[in-house]
Parts: C-alpha cells; sequence; structure tokens
C-alpha cells in the first residue's frame, strides 16, 4: 500500500507529454461527446415542440406530458443507461436515448412559456390577416419565442454535456473516458482526470457562447428590448 502511494505522489499533476502521446484519442473522444451532445438535443428539441404543439392545442395534455418528462428527469443517468443496456448493448442508442429525455422537460416548458409570451394584440393582428393555426405558430408565434427557446436550449446543452461524461462509465465513449481512465488505472493518472474534466468544461462553455451568439443573431428585437 506504502509503495502504491509513493508512486501517486510522485507523479506530476499534468503531463504534457501524455496529451501529445494521447492526441488522436482525445479528439476522438471529444468528436464522440459532441456527437451525444448534439443527437440528444436534436432528438429532445424535435419531440418537445411536438409536445408543445399538443399541448397548446390541448391544455390538459400539457400537464401530462410536463409530469412525464418530470418522472424521466429524475431517473439517475447511470440506472437509466444501464437499463437500456440489455437492449441495445454498449452502442450510441443506448447513450441518446436518456440524454435526449432528460433535455424534455427543460425544453418543453421553456418551448410552452415562450409562445404562451407572446402579446394577444400580435396573435389578433396575425389572425386579422388571414393566418392559419400553423401559420401563425410557424411564422409569428415560435419565431418571437426564440429567445425563450434558446435560453431553455442553453440550460439542457450544458446538461448534456455534462451527462455524457457518464455514459462512459459503462464504456460508451465521451471525455469522461479519461477520468474513468484515469480512476481506474493501477496508479492514478490526474493528468487523464483534468483532460476530461477541463475539456467537458471548455466544451459547455463554448456551446454555451455560441447558442447565446445565435439568440442575437436570431432574434435581435429581444436585445433592443432588454436595452430599452
Amino acid at each position: 500500500m506504502s509503495e502504491y502511494v509513493l508512486a501517486a505522489s510522485d507523479r506530476p499533476l499534468f503531463e504534457w507529454r501524455w496529451v501529445e502521446r494521447n492526441a488522436d484519442e482525445i479528439v476522438q473522444r471529444l468528436g464522440e461527446h459532441l456527437a451525444l451532445t448534439a443527437a440528444a438535443l436534436a432528438i429532445g428539441l424535435a419531440v418537445s415542440v411536438a409536445l408543445a404543439v399538443l399541448s397548446l392545442r390541448w391544455r390538459w395534455f400539457y400537464a401530462v406530458a410536463l409530469g412525464t418528462a418530470g418522472a424521466l428527469y429524475v431517473i439517475p443517468s447511470l440506472g437509466a443507461f444501464a437499463l437500456l443496456v440489455p437492449f441495445f448493448g454498449l452502442s450510441f442508442t443506448t447513450a441518446v436515448i436518456p440524454l435526449a429525455t432528460y433535455t424534455l422537460l427543460i425544453l418543453l416548458r421553456n418551448i410552452v412559456t415562450g409562445i404562451q409570451q407572446v402579446p394577444a394584440e400580435v396573435r389578433e393582428a396575425a389572425i386579422g390577416m388571414g393566418f392559419t393555426r400553423l401559420r401563425l405558430l410557424l411564422r409569428v408565434e415560435f419565431p418571437l419565442a426564440l429567445p425563450v427557446v434558446i435560453a431553455g436550449l442553453r440550460v439542457a446543452a450544458v446538461t448534456t454535456i455534462g451527462l455524457v461524461t457518464v455514459t462512459a462509465m459503462l464504456g460508451m465513449g465521451g471525455l469522461g473516458f479519461f477520468i474513468r481512465q484515469g480512476i481506474q488505472t493501477t496508479t492514478p493518472n490526474p493528468t487523464a482526470i483534468i483532460v476530461g474534466i477541463g475539456l467537458s468544461i471548455v466544451l459547455a462553455v463554448l456551446v454555451d457562447a455560441l447558442l447565446w451568439l445565435s439568440e442575437r443573431a436570431l432574434a435581435p428585437w429581444a436585445r433592443k428590448a432588454g436595452r430599452a
């Protein structure tokens, strides 16, 4: 035991040589992390938009959908991944399904809230111009709700990036691979742990900033209203 502790203490906190030797794998794991995050957000957003449309059409459905999304959200991530392994194995699908379900509560609530906040006089003006219900939703309500929708997407994206690290505990890739590798080696490797955690944080910050910039580009009126 003493030899183990001594070996661990002799290892530098961060080794650039380790990063250089594992550069290709770092890029690969970063790509896996991005792919899992993007797939989960795309699926979650598509399902949330569909649920939001149904919720706006039938008010009782919103309570059911939100309650179901809330129930899925509180399922422990490791348990959700492990539950799907017997059906899909250690696959991309096994990782994406729980990740997508964790976005539903955030996205559904923000989409419905954003659309409900559209001023009534705007709706009335659009209806007076002959807009159908679908055209009203696509051309008026959803564009005006974009700031609230993107705000929810930012929260969902950061949350998902953090959860993707958990998938590595089941051998499904992502930057969490390095965290697991750093902990499970005979001699703990702090460099691998720092790389896994550090790149996850950097990725979350960059994605959040990108979504923030997209909000400013797609909804400039919201920025002007905020300054007013």
